[in-house]
């Protein structure tokens, strides 16, 4: 009798050898496919287009931030600052990084317990597609949809660089560093999706940790601050004397004082996780004229980079006619840029998350909550 061989799909993960049981082994949790990734990104894409919601999303998108990039437009040409572009390009681009945290969450938070509701996630899992081809492949769909919404706003983030006069490195930077921290959140709400029974459920739970991530994680370090506060600490600053005030010209003298110190260098880690923080230090450093006009991504930098470098034994407030310190070597804040740290750990979630899904998504299943659908 003549046997004939079935070739396996390309790219498609091989069974495991036949335990002595008699059933074939379960293919590897971490197996992955390009062809089964593509296969899953292509049919979530798919559904996503013919749905009239995704074409009205982008129209609303579109309209509303340029909308406000008429706004800022019209605001910075009324006050006839010649710098303004800056505030211009800074505000536009934290507030699209600011509505894809809202928008993301809803493009990956429901992905696998809708399909498990709907019972069409039982079908895929009985193919030869592995845990992991289903997890990066709607990822990759989710995250896909995100980039969309960036791809809509890329006229208005253009327009907005060449009137702050932005180099096209540190343009570019700033828009992969905001995709990148879409694809985290979209990673976090399949992590979330994977975990509950309820869409509702994980929805509400990925919001929490985009609003843990930015609203949060400031209002630790605002609360923190009176544990890392040292009462009395001495310390020696360089100043004008109160007793040499009267004088016709001031000197600055080296004086011991007893202050309150914040040691925020303990607890600004807090704000280097954040991802508007992460996305303001990777922002173009555009160069001023004056140092008190200053664009909203250089505040925000300035600002951490204090915190981190936080309270310090010997203080220079030598000002005005009285003169500076300059000369004296005290220690400066560092330059070093902060948002590597941060996307860092904001990537390192997003893993951890997609860890979960996969394994979530492993096959037989170990125990599943009541009423949940499987097929």
């Amino acid at each position: 009798m003549t046997t004939i061989s079935v070739p396996q799909p390309t790219g498609a993960p091989q069974p495991g050898p036949t335990p002595s049981g008699g059933r074939p082994a379960a293919p590897r949790a971490r197996a992955i496919s390009w062809q089964g990734v593509r296969t899953i990104t292509v049919l979530e894409l798919r559904q996503r287009v013919r749905s009239t919601r995704w074409k009205v999303a982008l129209i609303a998108w579109f309209c509303l931030v340029g909308l406000v990039m008429l706004l800022l437009s019209g605001a910075v040409a009324s006050t006839g600052d010649a710098e303004g572009g800056r505030w211009i390009f800074g505000l536009i681009l934290l507030f699209v990084l600011g509505l894809g945290l809202l928008v993301a969450p809803t493009l990956s938070s429901t992905a696998i317990n809708g399909d498990r509701n709907a019972g069409t996630l039982a079908i895929l899992q009985v193919t030869l597609l592995s845990p992991a081809d289903i997890a990066v492949g709607k990822l990759l769909a989710g995250w896909t949809a995100a980039l969309a919404f960036l791809a809509v706003s890329l006229p208005f983030l253009i327009w907005a660089a060449l009137l702050g006069g932005t180099d096209v490195l540190g343009f570019f930077r700033s828009l992969i560093v905001l995709a990148l921290l879409l694809a985290v959140v979209c990673a976090i709400g399949l992590g979330f999706s994977a975990l509950t029974a309820k869409t509702a459920g994980s929805s509400v739970l990925t919001y929490v940790a985009v609003a843990s991530l930015t609203v949060i994680s400031l209002v630790l370090f605002a609360l923190s601050i009176p544990t890392v506060t040292v009462r009395n600490q001495p310390t020696q600053v360089f100043h004008v004397p109160d007793a040499n005030w009267q004088d016709t010209n001031p000197t600055c003298e080296w004086e011991r004082v007893d202050r309150d110190q914040v040691h925020t260098e303990r607890t600004w880690w807090l704000l280097g996780i954040n991802p508007f923080v992460v996305l303001a230090d990777a922002g173009p450093a555009v160069p001023s004229t004056d140092d008190w006009n200053v664009g909203p991504l250089e505040a925000i930098r300035s600002a951490v980079q204090l915190a981190r470098h936080g309270a310090q034994d010997r203080v220079d407030e030598c000002y005005g006619e009285a003169g500076t310190g300059e000369g004296l070597g005290l220690a400066q804040p560092s330059q070093a840029p902060i948002w590597p740290w941060g996307l860092a750990t904001n990537l390192l979630l997003g893993g951890l998350s997609m860890w979960v899904a996969i394994r979530r998504l492993s096959v037989p299943y170990r125990k599943l909550p009541t009423g949940t659908r499987v097929a």
